[in-house]
């Protein structure tokens, strides 16, 4: 086992453990305090303090360091000889479940197009461009399907958008919204004649493709949900160019725009003139 891998599984040790193997005295009155040869400690959690020598540290190995005067590799097998058996093994992580993407049913593909047209005022050229490249689609409910796909454009999620009477919207199950996004202009798409002079991330698809119609010159991207920092935002801001923030004008808009902007300075705000951008687009129409 390299170094690095003997560390960190000795890192685990609990500081009690280390303490007791050492034969520290826990104080009868406050269970933080310990009593050792180098003096009194004060230990929560992963941290310890001596307050008579003024030093402190984190971690099982900077406790054995300094209870018994060892450099760090002497430290490391003084742990391996006395608390092998306490190293806590780590929780693995639930494993996630696998993307279920809906088919597509081309039946109900008609009434998706027109619920986006005529009810949302999407241009019907825009829309038809991403069903053409199967960016869009239709399930069995007759919902709007919005693929997101990472930079190799595979799709990694889709949000969807009920199209009844009732307002509906949710993921497909095993969405992974840190992979990738919904684009427009889409990946797949050929480039535009126009030169895009900047992103503008929104909060939806539909506020996506609402704020590209306003703004054919943005390519505009759905965070799927205000979030302020979705995990491919970095690789984003590396590509270079104008960044703009273009979450919806209200209470929860804002707060995440600030938060993205507090994390990523470069970024920039740009606020719909109504709530969101479907809702400009659908004033001007």
């Amino acid at each position: 086992m390299i170094w690095q891998e003997r560390a960190d599984r000795m890192r685990t040790v609990p500081l009690t453990a280390v303490l007791r193997f050492s034969g520290a005295e826990p104080d009868r009155g406050d269970p933080h305090k310990w009593h050792t040869a180098q003096g009194t400690l004060s230990v929560t959690g992963t941290k310890f303090m001596n307050w008579h020598l003024g030093r402190g540290g984190g971690g099982a190995i900077d406790l054995v360091m300094h209870l018994h005067g060892l450099g760090f590799g002497q430290a490391l097998e003084w742990l391996e000889r006395h608390c092998a058996s306490v190293v806590v093994q780590p929780v693995s992580a639930p494993p996630r479940p696998p993307l279920r993407l809906p088919p597509s049913v081309l039946q109900y593909l008609a009434q998706v197009r027109r619920y986006l047209t005529e009810q949302r005022r999407l241009p019907a050229a825009l829309l038809d461009t991403l069903i053409d490249i199967g960016c869009l689609y239709a399930d069995a409910r007759a919902n709007a399907v919005f693929l997101l796909r990472d930079p190799h454009s595979q799709p990694v999620g889709a949000e969807l958008r009920g199209t009844g009477p009732l307002s509906w919207r949710g993921m497909a199950p095993g969405s992974r919204k840190d992979l990738g996004c919904f684009a427009i202009p889409a990946n797949r798409q050929p480039q535009p004649a126009t030169t895009l002079e900047a992103c503008v991330l929104c909060e939806s698809a539909i506020d996506a493709l609402s704020c590209h119609a306003l703004h054919p010159t943005c390519r505009c991207l759905s965070t799927a949900g205000a979030r302020p920092n979705p995990a491919w935002l970095t690789d984003l801001l590396a590509q270079g160019g104008a960044l703009y923030c273009g979450f919806d004008l209200d209470d929860t808009g804002e707060a995440m725009a600030d938060a993205m902007i507090a994390l990523h300075p470069s970024i920039q705000r740009l606020r719909p003139s109504r709530k969101d951008w479907n809702d400009v687009l659908c004033a001007k129409a």
